[in-house]
């Protein structure tokens, strides 16, 4: 009895060591840190039970990921492409805004904490690619390929499989995964991906998110403003709707987004950029609920786009953000 326990814990040791870099390729496959879990989960289940199955003739490595990239594209293969507001339509405008309706959270890329996906590797270059690899622009262009396509893009690009690796994984020959790799350079190719990763030491970078709360928490608008690059995009999923420019972006947070006003800010990380947990006033008493997850995208010395993300119920657990703050907090 106690060899057969030992024998289960080592395998699911084994398995565990892979757990944060399936997170990261099932991340980028689905679009979900909720799905990704759930695939990574569902690949430990099947791999712990043809384990003994398992014969070496490849790595343990590749073998898991055969797994989890047959649980990724079996929940592909009924799922609608993940997207950006900025993809489904044009900007609006603040003074049009009314009643928006908040759509499905399937239909969205969604973000990230980056200890669940990025494994603490002690070569820095690793982690720099990791890291670009979750921004939401970059998990977004992913969602524009097919399936096959999109693996081979990670597997080659991302996690450096060698085309040989590549095609052995997904059933393929090389050429079939050269030609595959060229037809989705060439899909995302046009995509912006262009902007800077959070990097905590970095003075200019840190001075420029100090200068974001204070402007925030104060709702000054125009110190906010001053910190937006002219054509900087806002947008606010489960809803549809976007503005671009610090002008609209200024006008529908001091209208319909006024309720923002005398929020609190709590710094996390996310999809390899800095982000915040956003609470906003709940009454008298001085305390805060959760309302957004926001997460910046940063050019330069200045934030080219503000994504709120609001679904809550479920993000800021994820973040491990607390569920309220209080006045003493």
């Amino acid at each position: 009895m106690g060899e057969a326990t030992s024998v289960v814990g080592d395998v699911e040791s084994r398995l565990e060591e892979f757990r944060t870099e399936l997170n990261g390729y099932c991340y980028r496959m689905l679009g979900s840190a909720f799905e990704a879990e759930d695939a990574v989960q569902e690949t430990m289940v099947r791999a712990w039970k043809a384990y003994d199955r398992f014969e070496g003739r490849s790595a343990l490595r590749s073998w898991v990921y055969r797994i989890a990239t047959n649980v990724c594209m079996d929940m592909l293969g009924s799922a609608q492409r993940r997207a950006r507001p900025m993809e489904l339509g044009p900007s609006a405008k603040a003074r049009e805004v009314t009643e928006v309706v908040p759509l499905p959270e399937q239909v969205w890329v969604g973000p990230v904490p980056d200890s669940r996906v990025v494994p603490d590797r002690s070569d820095p270059a690793d982690v720099a690619v990791a890291r670009d690899s979750i921004r939401l622009a970059f998990v977004a262009a992913l969602q524009h390929l097919p399936p096959k396509q999109r693996a081979v893009l990670i597997l080659r690009e991302v996690l450096a499989w060698s085309a040989q690796e590549t095609a052995e994984l997904l059933g393929l020959t090389v050429a079939s995964v050269n030609s595959a790799l060229q037809r989705a350079r060439a899909t995302i190719s046009s995509v912006d991906l262009t902007g800077d990763r959070l990097e905590p030491l970095d003075k200019e970078q840190s001075d420029l998110l100090s200068r974001y709360v204070k402007a925030f928490e104060a709702y000054d608008m125009a110190s906010l403003a001053a910190l937006l690059h002219e054509d900087a995009t806002l947008s606010m999923p489960p809803l549809a709707l976007w503005f671009r420019g610090h002008d609209e972006i200024g006008q529908f947070m001091l209208g319909p987004g006024a309720p923002c006003r005398g929020s609190r800010l709590v710094p996390t990380v996310a999809n390899g950029l800095p982000a915040f947990g956003q609470y906003r006033p709940s009454g008298p008493g001085g305390r805060h609920e959760p309302w957004a997850l926001i997460v910046l995208e940063l050019s330069g010395d200045k934030i080219a786009g503000i994504n709120s993300f609001l679904d809550v119920g479920r993000v800021f657990p994820l973040f491990g953000l607390p569920p309220h703050l209080d006045e003493v907090d």
